[in-house]
């Protein structure tokens, strides 16, 4: 017969409570399956923004076959520099961004912080750069409205084509906008040293989010931008 102490340590070990992670949800057994459904809401959302996005650019297409002309003489009023530059500022940018998951992921919480800064001072350089693009465009009068001025062929073609210019890229601006918002906050949570090797799901999902926002102007870049360069 075993001891009545050991009957009674066993169920006092037993009562116990268990270690808890901080940054474990309790509806959530591990910090994996927490990471894995965390990920797959982050993609889900992101597939419903291919959606919007893939609509635009269906009737881009679409009005693009129709005014083949009419939109790559519009195209010539693109200040092209400025889209070569901002891809490259977005390009460092998802850089920079993969640079602080590796670092979340070897528990650099400070790297984490300077990384994410650096991919926000990028992404407000190119937030920068369009507003003087719509600047500039304002100016020549090719914003559509009353005061749209096109000395090309199709002048309504063309003032579709900037129509769909400012919605698409002024989609992605606010697009922009937000991504510096969030990775801003985590940013901030990461110079708090909330995140470590074991949890930083937060990082690599406001990472995706940048990841698609950059994709999404290097599908812009060439489809507004270079139909007047195609020939030469």
């Amino acid at each position: 017969m075993a001891p009545l102490h050991s009957n009674s340590n066993a169920m006092a070990g037993s009562l116990a409570p268990s270690v808890h992670e901080p940054a474990l949800q309790h509806h959530f057994a591990d910090l994996e399956q927490q990471r894995e459904s965390s990920t797959l809401g982050m993609w889900v959302f992101l597939i419903t923004e291919i959606m919007f996005f893939g609509g635009l650019f269906a009737a881009y297409l679409i009005y693009r076959v129709g005014h083949p002309a009419a939109f790559q003489a519009a195209s010539e009023h693109m200040l092209f520099w400025a889209g070569a530059i901002n891809t490259a500022v977005l390009i460092c940018s998802s850089l920079m961004i993969v640079f602080a998951v590796h670092a979340a992921q070897i528990g650099q919480r400070k790297a984490i912080a300077w990384f994410l800064l650096a991919a926000i001072l990028l992404g407000v350089v190119f937030l920068g750069i369009k507003g003087y693009e719509y600047h500039d465009h304002w100016v020549a009068h090719k914003v559509p409205g009353p005061g749209f001025v096109f000395d090309g062929p199709d002048p309504q073609a063309a003032e579709l084509f900037f129509g769909l210019y400012f919605i698409m890229t002024g989609l992605h601006a606010l697009h922009m906008v937000i991504g510096i918002a969030l990775v801003a906050v985590v940013a901030f949570f990461a110079w708090q040293g909330r995140y470590s090797p074991e949890y930083h799901n937060p990082v690599e999902n406001v990472g995706l989010y940048w990841h698609f926002v950059d994709i999404i102007w290097i599908f812009l870049f060439p489809l507004l931008y270079l139909i007047s360069h195609k020939h030469g």
